[in-house]
């Protein structure tokens, strides 16, 4: 829907209300609140203040540069240069651009978690888009929350929004060898058993990211990147580049350029983000083996459109998609092969037939149409990106467990874990996320190699915010008998750089009463990762005495944003979304104070 344009030939973006969305079109809701040409002079000469001149505030489309820079941030940290080719893109295009920042999470050094600040970052987005005189916005973020709460932000603000991440960093040397984020996982049981020095730790430290940008694996930041892409939110062939590629720059042009388009054709995101491209969304993520995190930062992307997923479109899309890519964690290869197999473009000509074709990508172009350029320029081959017909899995790598344990669902990563534990049967190990370390260390602890380690209290609420385990404790007893690595089931999530045979997102969680926190050590637990079951082996009556003994739950925090998010949040099946901000009524909300680049023009 495209509104008239103004004085200056300008088609203007507003908000528009879920009415507008689904009755196919009407006129935008914010047209008749401008102010008066007081507060539009008032407006325009503090840009002015700023260096722009009076042509850059009256006569272009005003294009909000949206970024999550920050040298707190290192995966971030390229998008000071990337938003300067961006505002090249803009000006080149007929636009002005001007940088704003919000709030920027880095996955490692906030605590207890970036999960628990995401939807704090996307209201951030929305009231800086929403409330700021801009006709449109690009997006810049790059780390594993910033992605999807900055793509929750656009698509409840309502403008027109086009996204570039950071991408992803170089590869480091050590031992002889090229080493990627995934090797960190493997190098510290070395060094923790005395074979890597300190000498040798503090070469690692060094070389671990010799460069900025995100993980350089298909972690959950390349994971959403390419998630951006295939929703139509970022340019076709912009997830796989690396950071410090001079690409990244010139992606940031066409980038700036696009959204200058989308703003005068006042194409929004709800617009583009359909349940089609969803979908497509879904099946690229199972043919990928992409990170388990994607599953609830696509259903709370959705929710804000009032699209609902579920985890039984995940299942349904998983089990009719094979897994086509091979790169780390979910195969042998490095993502720099899937950038030089070309990118998401060649892995949706791969997947073309089960694909819908007609979903329209951020350039313009439907999937047919990057299909068909794919095929008819030089191919690319590389191992890493198979066809349909030798997949490195006949199904997706990502599996929707259900059972008796997860009544709401949980997530298994076959693609990530040995094939010997994706059928496992054994006695609970029960570890409670705040103390789990301590107790893996009790040298009386019952436990075997048959054992399924249970994780509890570490997800949305109770942990709180889901923090990313990054290793299971595995008891004492079995590490010094050289037993590594156990079934585990948690109602916690895992870093997309990670593998092993892990069930992730029990729903509901302990903290609200699920069935995992009831468990006992010793109980049965039984997980089927190839027909999708997971049940604990405990009558009913039984489980009914044990809930009934349970202590009540924690009370809400004190204050703050996290007493806010302790009584709101959803659960990972929902996308762990503050209720309040799902398939939000914008008829409701008054807009008399709200602006949009109108005001400057008047």
């Amino acid at each position: 829907m495209t509104t008239g344009p103004d004085a200056s030939g300008i088609g203007h973006s507003k908000a528009r209300t879920r009415r507008d969305v689904t009755a196919g079109g009407g006129p935008p809701i914010n047209g008749d609140h401008f102010a008066g040409d007081a507060e539009g002079t008032i407006m325009r000469a503090f840009l002015r203040a700023g260096g722009l001149s009076k042509e850059e505030v009256r006569r272009r489309p005003i294009i909000g540069i949206c970024s999550s820079f920050s040298e707190l941030n290192p995966c971030n940290m390229g998008l000071r240069d990337v938003a300067d080719a961006v505002k090249r893109g803009v000006t080149a295009a007929g636009g002005t651009a001007v940088v704003f920042p919000t709030i920027s999470l880095n996955e490692n050094m906030l605590k207890p978690t970036s999960m628990l600040l995401r939807n704090l970052m996307s209201m951030d987005v929305e009231e800086m888009i929403r409330c700021s005189p801009i006709d449109g916005v690009v997006l810049l973020a790059g780390c594993d929350k910033t992605v999807p709460a900055q793509l929750m932000g656009a698509a409840s603000a309502g403008k027109p929004a086009i996204m570039l991440t950071a991408g992803p960093r170089s590869c480091g040397y050590f031992q002889g060898r090229s080493i990627v984020t995934t090797d960190i996982w493997t190098l510290a049981p070395d060094r923790f058993a005395g074979r890597i020095d300190d000498q040798e730790w503090d070469e690692l430290e060094g070389t671990f990211a010799p460069t900025v940008g995100t993980c350089n694996v298909m972690g959950t930041a390349t994971t959403m990147s390419i998630a951006a892409e295939v929703v139509g939110m970022a340019l076709p062939g912009s997830a796989a580049v690396p950071a410090v590629d001079s690409r990244r720059r010139d992606l940031g042009e066409r980038t700036g350029a696009r959204a200058v388009e989308l703003a005068r054709e006042g194409i929004r995101p709800d617009d583009v983000m359909t349940p089609a491209a969803f979908d497509n969304a879904i099946r690229v993520l199972s043919a990928t083996g992409g990170s388990t995190n994607e599953f609830i930062h696509l259903t709370a992307i959705a929710g804000r459109l009032g699209i609902s997923l579920g985890l039984d479109r995940f299942e349904d899309i998983g089990k009719q998609t094979p897994q086509v890519l091979g790169v780390r964690p979910s195969g042998d290869f490095a993502l720099e092969d899937f950038d030089h197999a070309g990118g998401v473009p060649a892995l949706l000509a791969v997947l073309e037939p089960l694909l819908n074709r007609d979903v329209v990508l951020a350039d313009g172009r439907t999937v047919a149409d990057v299909a068909a350029a794919v095929r008819n320029a030089k191919p690319k081959p590389n191992p890493c990106l198979r066809s349909l017909d030798d997949p490195f899995l006949d199904k997706s790598g990502l599996v929707v467990l259900r059972g008796s344990l997860a009544p709401r669902g949980a997530i298994f990563k076959r693609s990530a874990a040995p094939r010997k534990f994706w059928t496992h049967r054994g006695p609970a190990v029960v570890f409670d996320y705040h103390n789990a370390h301590e107790r893996a260390k009790d040298p009386n602890l019952k436990a075997s190699p048959d054992s399924v380690i249970v994780l509890r209290n570490a997800g949305i609420v109770g942990a709180p915010g889901m923090p990313e385990i990054d290793f299971v404790p595995i008891p004492a007893v079995l590490l010094n008998a050289g037993i590594t690595e156990l079934v585990c089931v948690t109602d916690g999530r895992m870093s997309g750089t990670e593998g092993g045979p892990t069930a992730l997102h029990v729903t509901p969680e302990a903290a609200v009463g699920g069935p995992i926190g009831l468990v006992r050590d010793g109980d049965e637990i039984v997980l089927d990762a190839i027909t999708g079951k997971i049940d604990l082996r405990v009558d009913e009556e039984e489980l009914a005495r044990r809930a009934a003994e349970a202590p009540p739950r924690d009370s809400a925090p004190a204050r703050g944003y996290e007493r806010l998010h302790f009584q709101h949040v959803l659960q990972a099946d929902q996308g762990c979304d503050l209720d309040f901000l799902v398939d939000y009524d914008w008829q409701q909300q008054s807009l008399d104070s709200r602006h949009t680049a109108e005001e400057l023009r008047q």
